[in-house]
């Protein structure tokens, strides 16, 4: 993997002098993806993190896995087990423990399916089908197939890191579409998941004097 990281960044950086000096700056990609989580583990996460810092997310998921002692993670039929206050005191709102369970739910009836099972299957056709579940968007199952599944090609256009990294990798005056954004991403495939992580390590631009 670490060999496919390094052709990613040979590509990206021969782009255009913009990415050769952000890629120069910030050194080897690298990406820390999580391939022993199945697609359940990994959604779930997703949901915790979403729209929130990560020490925010990490905070929630730990006191979440405290809640199962001697487990990595709780499993789906004990998320459903789980009551609605023990879930609230981690820190998750109403909505997101409705989706969570909505997930664990799902898993128990073979919608979510398992990783052997999400390997195999096509990245558009895993989002289709994730994303019929309550709460769960393409930017979720995205982040699963980054993450867990280690798929090399994916551009999370919604993403504000990657539309805000790229608005300051250019200079831009505003952030470009969602739309826009995957246009302008068609240029990095096969490596857009490179590309995203390189664009959320984009620095704020130093105040002017």
């Amino acid at each position: 993997m670490a060999e496919d990281y390094q052709a990613a960044s040979a590509f990206l950086a021969a782009l255009d002098p913009d990415w050769q000096h952000h890629i120069a700056a910030i050194g080897p990609c690298l990406h820390l993806p999580h391939p022993a989580r199945d697609p359940y583990e990994s959604l779930v996460r997703a949901i915790a993190y979403q729209q929130l810092h990560a020490k925010a997310g990490d905070a929630i998921v730990g006191r979440l896995v405290g809640l199962f002692p001697g487990q990595t993670f709780p499993r789906p039929e004990q998320m459903l087990a789980t009551g609605f206050d023990r879930l609230r005191s981690c820190g998750f709102s109403a909505g997101k423990i409705a989706t969570i369970q909505g997930i664990a739910q799902a898993t128990l009836d073979g919608v979510v399916p398992d990783y052997a099972t999400a390997l195999a299957m096509d990245d558009e056709a895993l989002i289709e089908r994730l994303v019929s579940l309550r709460g769960v968007g393409r930017w979720t199952v995205e982040m699963l197939l980054i993450y867990s599944l280690e798929r090399m090609d994916i551009l999370p256009a919604d993403d504000f890191g990657v539309r805000e990294g790229y608005r300051r990798l250019k200079g831009l005056e505003v952030q470009p579409t969602r739309r826009q954004m995957v246009e302008i991403g068609l240029a990095w495939s096969p490596f857009r998941t490179v590309a995203a992580w390189y664009l959320w390590r984009v620095p704020k631009p130093l105040p002017s004097p």
